[in-house]
């Protein structure tokens, strides 16, 4: 009795610290780490992208493994220079989907993966973020009892990808929420804009991800969501960005100004383009394109919030 106590003990500390658990009990090749009785990390090395990628899950009440039913699910994308912890860093999304009984997947989009299969050229190959998110991502989230009613969100370059999939692969998605995303990559000088971010960010790799603007044009328009707009009839759809940078009502008190906010500007002309865009083609819309604010957390919390039962509504949750 006392050596099974002991197991005992030592399994339960094993749960509480967060340990992996046996690979039998994972999906095949995925590692789980159980971060508390609702909240799980998965790890595994993606064919599509050519790397180990990390998935965080946030499930209901009553899910087991093996569960005869399914849960709808969100999948919430993070920005770049960022990771697949971020939403439950940075948001109280776990309170959120707690309240309505959803699986929500937050994985890997890589520091700059711009939410593409890389151009790479013409040449294609690794990494294929699109492929990952779109394809295997879905096929792991499955054996989580994740089911086909599923909505997309993200910020930055995550909302860029939420948008561009949902136009992408039309009925993946109920619903798509982009916060500050780049929803028009060939709008006049914004082709340069985000190449020079890339470059800033990431070296000569920048041109390996769309293409060069004028040459690879093609590739940027396919993946443009203001190109693909008329494909997005049918999926709910939330766009937000400030438009000026400058500090607003969700600014920190005492927080400094930095040139990265300078992003907000470009990034609201292309939603608020994007947003004519699809009023023009009767595609409805919610859309809160504001003035001050930070392409920040803060402004995307209260997005968040904002867009949250919209979402929750079209996925019946």
């Amino acid at each position: 009795m006392r050596k099974l106590m002991t197991v005992l003990a030592v399994c339960l500390t094993l749960f509480a610290t967060g340990s992996p658990v046996p690979a039998s009990a994972a999906a095949p090749g995925v590692t789980e780490r159980w971060l508390g009785k609702r909240t799980l990390d998965l790890t595994w090395r993606s064919p599509a992208v050519g790397q180990e990628v990390s998935a965080r899950l946030l499930l209901p009440a009553g899910w087991s493994r093996n569960a005869r039913r399914t849960w709808p699910v969100v999948y919430a994308y993070q920005g770049g220079r960022d990771d697949y912890t971020s939403w439950t860093r940075e948001t109280d999304i776990e309170r959120l989907a707690a309240a309505r009984g959803v699986i929500v997947v937050m994985p890997s989009g890589g520091d700059h993966g711009s939410y593409t299969d890389w151009w790479n050229d013409g040449k294609g190959g690794v990494p294929r973020w699109e492929t990952f998110h779109t394809a295997e991502l879905l096929k792991v989230a499955a054996r989580y009892r994740a089911g086909p009613r599923r909505a997309a969100l993200g910020i930055s370059s995550g909302g860029q990808g939420a948008m561009s999939y949902a136009a992408r692969h039309p009925g993946m998605f109920a619903y798509a929420a982009s916060f500050s995303g780049s929803t028009h990559l060939t709008m006049d000088g914004m082709q340069v804009f985000l190449t020079a971010v890339n470059l800033l960010n990431s070296g000569a790799d920048a041109f390996r991800i769309f293409g060069v603007p004028g040459r690879d044009d093609a590739n940027w328009r396919a993946h443009d969501p203001y190109v693909l707009a008329s494909r997005l009839r049918g999926t709910g759809l939330y766009v937000s960005s400030g438009t000026t940078g400058l500090n607003g009502p969700f600014t920190p008190p005492g927080a400094q100004w930095r040139l990265t906010q300078l992003s907000e500007i470009f990034i609201g002309r292309m939603n608020a383009s994007f947003v004519e865009r699809l009023r023009a083609l009767r595609i409805p819309v919610t859309a809160h394109i504001y003035g001050d604010g930070w392409h920040a957390w803060p402004e995307w919390t209260e997005e968040l919030h904002a867009a949250w039962p919209l979402m929750m509504r079209a996925l019946n949750a």
